[in-house]
């Protein structure tokens, strides 16, 4: 993990403290009533970086919008609910939906785009 990107609600001490204890860096953006006057040295740092690199901060968070866009894109095709009784089978269940909306994805690229996918076999 390199990145999180969360809304603003899951801006806290904590949550900043914890993604940097795993090794990632938090891109989540401050409410608009925040100053960055007090806070941990590291809520002043995110918030300094939140502050005057806004386009830096905002190219990596907008990452968050590609994964939004697409769990809609799955739900709105495909069903919100699993109906699988086991995670295990929960987990295999929501794989096979995106690995659907990836195939109905290229599919639509062949029509609208006019791309021909070119498969190859391994023998």
């Amino acid at each position: 993990m390199k990145e999180v990107s969360a809304d603003k609600g899951y801006i806290s001490g904590d949550n900043l403290q914890t993604v940097v204890d795993h090794g990632a860096t938090p891109y989540i953006p401050f409410k608009s009533n925040t100053t960055g006057k007090s806070g941990s040295e590291l809520w002043k740092k995110l918030f300094h970086y939140y502050s005057f690199k806004r386009e830096e901060f905002l190219t990596h968070y907008h990452k968050r919008s590609n994964v939004e866009t697409t769990f809609s894109m799955i739900k709105s095709k495909f069903g919100e609910r699993l109906r699988s009784k086991t995670t295990t089978a929960q987990v295999n269940e929501a794989l096979c939906k995106v690995l659907c909306h990836n195939l109905c994805v290229v599919i639509q690229s062949m029509y609208e785009l006019g791309i021909a996918p070119e498969f190859t076999s391994e023998a």
